[in-house]
């Protein structure tokens, strides 16, 4: 096949990243030295990798996470409680796969947000769906979902999700009505789905906060059966910033 031709095939097929490399070829006469499965290869690479950098910027954009956070940034000081080889076990997302649960708690400034967001980034890297809510956010986004009727179909939407962040835990009060909306989400999700949890609240204190005792016992069930829990220590960052040491985690 000539040159034009293959490459307008290229672009009929969508493999627009390959036809841009095989142009890039065409300039490089050291390269059109190369055996042919070389060049090929080099082709599928360019293609590939321009699909999965499209494919994760679709997903960062569905997730909508708060911070622009990574792994590779998390602080292990021995003062915040963070173990390596834990944290390294949950970076490779098999809880996320197998449905199970994250809750990381800790006073406010302690980086609870920041971490959840580099979680939820790694999650999208791998290629896993995620979707970052704040609690009351979410509970003022269901009450306009009940009085459109669009409440159902946003249920399913969540329910699809790979990753759930409720983020804020605890930090508003809760009607019965967001009580029994929370347990429709998580019931859902349960051993489904993974869902992460970041509260200021200690999670023995989690059954108070919902309120209604037979729905909190539901939820709670659901929630705790093969949860993973984090808690951050320490006291708040952003009240003990030194400009030479800055942490790299967030303090949110």
């Amino acid at each position: 096949m000539l040159y034009q031709p293959t490459l307008q095939a290229l672009r009929q097929l969508n493999l627009t990243a390959m036809a841009e490399a095989l142009e890039e070829q065409s300039r490089l006469p050291q390269v059109q030295d190369l055996p042919f499965e070389e060049r090929l290869g080099l082709l599928l690479d360019r293609e590939l990798g321009a699909r999965d950098q499209r494919r994760l910027t679709r997903l960062l954009k569905l997730a909508h996470l708060k911070h622009n956070a990574c792994v590779e940034d998390i602080d292990y000081r021995a003062s915040r409680g963070l173990e390596r080889a834990r944290m390294r076990s949950l970076i490779q997302n098999t809880w996320i796969r197998q449905g199970q649960n994250l809750l990381i708690t800790g006073a406010t400034g302690t980086g609870k947000t920041w971490l959840a967001c580099a979680l939820g980034q790694q999650a999208c890297r791998q290629g896993l769906s995620v979707r970052y809510l704040r609690l009351p956010r979410l509970f003022e986004e269901l009450q306009t979902r009940h009085g459109d009727g669009s409440f159902g179909r946003y249920l399913n939407t969540l329910a699809k999700m790979d990753l759930l962040i409720l983020d804020d835990w605890g930090l508003a009060p809760m009607r019965g009505e967001d009580v029994r909306d929370l347990l429709e989400i998580i019931d859902d999700r349960v051993n489904q789905k993974a869902t992460l949890i970041t509260s200021q609240l200690p999670v023995n204190h989690w059954h108070d906060y919902l309120g209604e005792p037979t729905v909190a016992d539901a939820v709670l069930d659901r929630l705790l059966h093969s949860a993973h829990r984090l808690e951050l220590k320490g006291e708040s960052l952003r009240r003990h910033r030194d400009p030479d040491t800055t942490p790299k985690v967030d303090p949110s």
